[in-house]
């Protein structure tokens, strides 16, 4: 072995030699030989220059010292591929989060409807054991001082872990507000990022910390955050499918979060691009835990992941990390070329306010959004069928006439339901639960309860058939009506076929929003009452509807009304 040891060692002597004399402006035989190789490079003979920057002059080791600050380091550093320019998706996410001003009243308006929802939402997902056991410190009795506080619970913990605590439990339930077009998703989940980031530079700042230029932030500040954030990750999302090339919406949240995040931190607008770029060359999630036969609890806190990973690349860039110009375009290596099969992103408008004043609330049900108005139509079957003397038992089947990305994400006639994530994401399991028992709550999707044993349920979920009405998709698709239409039509045994019931828009969509607002605000107030005395209710409830008050808090202030030292649930 030893004899080997010596070939290997002699053998990287030699191929190090040619690259330690030319660092040092020696010749060296093997450039020539290098030559070649590189010309032979699927790359253009302009990228090829670009991407060959001159080598650096050797920094005198002596003065090397492992004392060095980061930023000093940081800053010493050259920025890779510093001489290109930034991707034109990149720069204009940065220069609208720096630049533009939201004027929109609208938008504020929307923005602290979702704000309170999806707090509650948020609550609600504390109920749950499968979310809170992975809540809290990393190392259990960790309180960090000046910390982000999360909702609900006695935790306060670091703005990465907290990013992750409060986005895994707004999404655990799959009830927080959406976002449909070519790609779905729900751009409250980047509220994780957001009131973490805001609540720990607020304590800290009040505590004498003066971190990221003292700012204290005010519910007003989330709420613009907020309305930022959604716009990012909703344009995206307009005319791109991540899903269709693999990968999980979650992206959206990362990138959304990283860029607005980054603004709330003081950072350059440059920053806020390398930010970005950073999100965009992160890991990116598989849709996977999302489908048979691998879905799963992930699914619940993918979200709360892709708020964690934002704000710890933030930090990164904070401390002089530099982005990577080119992350999407780079020939071979970049986005586009990896993981979007070379094509690049398309955009239906410039950013703005249009994504939130046009989200979805999940007002009724818990319940995966393109479900929704199926549901509503199962509903209003159930009570038909009531009125006539019968019930679910005596349907012989049912059409449901829908839009093209209902049938590719949540139809699943005939597979197994496995589990509360099978259930909660599948149309004919949700409009059966329906159909049987006149309700669905978040309980109807769990291991052993009424609905997910019931033999009824079952069979008439495997009667269930969805088709594809191509009218339904391109309203889906339409700017100016985004709706998500469900028809259901019902044979019963006897021969009788039922007239078809179509739900265009569900309750909590933009042509409905108004008469969603109080079922919005009885839904926050049915979160908060598990956790609350009635009179921590009644203020919380009272104070979400005086806007000048609540957008002028400071954020600390208001997200202390939520802790709660010893929790039940926790």
């Amino acid at each position: 072995m030893s004899a080997v040891n010596r070939g290997l060692r002699q053998a990287s002597r030699t191929l190090r030699l040619p690259q330690t004399q030319q660092r040092l402006g020696q010749p060296s035989s093997a450039a020539g030989v290098l030559r070649p190789l590189i010309a032979s490079s699927t790359c253009s003979s302009s990228s090829r220059t670009a991407a060959t920057p001159a080598l650096a002059t050797p920094r005198n080791l002596s003065a090397f010292s492992t004392m060095a600050s980061l930023q000093s380091a940081a800053a010493a550093a050259p920025s890779p591929a510093s001489h290109h320019g930034y991707d034109a998706e990149v720069k204009d996410i940065a220069d609208y989060v720096h630049n533009k001003k939201i004027d929109s009243d609208l938008a504020f308006d929307t923005a602290r409807w979702v704000f309170i929802d999806t707090l509650g939402c948020g609550l609600e997902g504390l109920r749950f054991k499968e979310c809170t056991k992975l809540l809290g410190p990393i190392v259990d009795g960790t309180v960090v001082p000046n910390g982000t506080r999360v909702p609900g619970t006695p935790f306060q913990l670091d703005p990465v872990n907290g990013a992750f605590n409060i986005g895994a439990m707004i999404r655990w339930l799959d009830y927080n507000d959406c976002w449909l077009a070519a790609e779905w998703g729900h751009p409250s989940d980047n509220l994780g990022a957001i009131l973490a980031v805001a609540d720990w530079v607020t304590r800290t700042n009040k505590a004498g910390g003066n971190i990221f230029g003292g700012k204290i932030f005010t519910v007003r500040d989330v709420l613009e955050a907020m309305i930022k954030a959604h716009e990012i990750q909703g344009c995206l999302a307009l005319l791109n499918s991540f899903n269709k090339v693999g990968l999980d919406h979650v992206v959206l949240v990362k990138v959304a979060s990283a860029a607005v995040v980054s603004k709330m931190l003081g950072l350059s607008e440059k920053q806020t691009a390398d930010a970005v770029t950073q999100a965009w060359v992160d890991g990116q999630s598989l849709r996977t835990y999302r489908h048979t036969p691998n879905t799963m609890s992930r699914k619940s806190w993918a979200a709360g992941d892709a708020c964690q990973r934002a704000v710890n690349l933030v930090l990164k860039v904070a401390k002089g990390e530099p982005g990577i110009p080119t992350v999407l375009s780079a020939p071979v290596w970049g986005f586009y070329d990896v993981l979007f099969k070379g094509k690049k992103f398309e955009f239906q408008r410039p950013y703005g306010s249009y994504v939130m004043e046009n989200v979805l609330f999940k007002v009724s049900y818990p319940a995966e959004f393109h479900s929704q108005t199926a549901v509503e139509a199962s509903q209003k079957i159930h009570n038909q069928l009531k009125s006539m003397g019968k019930s679910a038992a005596d349907i012989k089947g049912v059409t449901c006439r829908t839009h093209e990305a209902c049938i590719r994400i949540i139809d699943k006639q005939f597979r197994p339901m496995d589990n509360f994530a099978d259930r909660d994401h599948c149309i004919q399991y949700m409009c059966s639960v329906m159909l049987v028992f006149g309700r669905l709550t978040a309980g109807d999707y769990t291991d052993g309860s009424e609905a997910a044993t019931s033999p009824l349920v079952e069979s008439l979920r495997q009667k269930i058939k969805c088709v594809e009405d191509p009218k339904f998709t391109t309203d889906y698709h339409a700017p100016s009506l985004r709706t998500i239409s469900n028809g259901l039509t019902v044979e019963l045994n006897d021969g009788t076929i039922l007239p078809e019931v179509v739900v265009e828009a569900p309750l909590g969509h933009r042509l409905r929003r108004d008469e969603a607002k109080p079922e919005i605000l009885a839904k926050y107030k049915r979160h908060l009452e598990p956790h609350y005395p009635a009179d921590k209710v009644k203020q919380l409830v009272a104070l979400s509807q005086e806007p000048k008050k609540l957008e002028a808090m400071s954020v600390d202030e208001y997200v202390d009304l939520y802790v709660v030292e010893r929790s039940e649930f926790v």
